[in-house]
């Protein structure tokens, strides 16, 4: 059976055969690949194996864009300690108060973010490895890391915590829904 005939035939779509000069049988990538896949397991091999490598690279991608915000996040975060050893610690205090000290002012930004915190994300979370922030998307540590800067800053004119939580939350919110509707970042992912 001539393409031609197999095409008239089954009504296909996708595929056409022409003769002449220029003509030829013409498939769509998807039907040609599959032809090919059938004549040549080394080829149905190759495609496996080349689809592989593509979703692995764009998973590395993916993963390093993820560490690059989750790095600047840490890396920001020793502004807001500074902030909190400067303005919220009193010299008297152990190491084990001060840690929670340094304990509560991040669960100030969770709940500001995340609207829980550490804990009670570990709670209801008990499968998963790492923390709220481990788990946190781009757009969500890009606005983590502005709220420790922000943070700091109140911290610096002396808010208190209940102030500086409404001032974080609709901060977060804002930027948020602005990163969410933003097409550039969206064009990342």
């Amino acid at each position: 059976m001539t393409p031609k005939k197999w095409i008239e035939s089954t009504n296909a779509i996708g595929i056409t055969s022409m003769s002449g000069r220029y003509g030829g049988t013409f498939a769509h990538q998807d039907i040609a690949f599959e032809f090919a896949s059938w004549i040549s397991i080394e080829f149905k091999l190759f495609i496996i194996k080349e689809f592989q490598r593509l979703k692995a690279d764009e998973n590395d991608r993916l993963k390093l864009d993820w560490n690059l915000q989750r790095t600047l996040a840490k890396i920001n975060y020793h502004i807001h300690t500074d902030a909190i050893k400067e303005n919220l610690i009193p010299a008297e205090l152990t190491r084990q108060q001060m840690s929670f000290v340094y304990a509560n002012e991040a669960d100030l930004l969770n709940v500001a973010l995340f609207g829980t915190t550490a804990k009670q994300w570990r709670d209801a979370n008990l499968g998963n490895e790492g923390n709220i922030r481990d788990m946190a998307t781009i757009e969500q540590l890009v606005v983590l890391s502005n709220l420790e800067s922000i943070n700091a800053v109140l911290i610096h004119k002396g808010l208190q915590q209940g102030e500086r939580l409404l001032q974080l939350n609709k901060i977060a919110i804002t930027q948020m829904k602005s990163l969410l509707q933003n097409s550039s970042l969206k064009k990342l992912k």
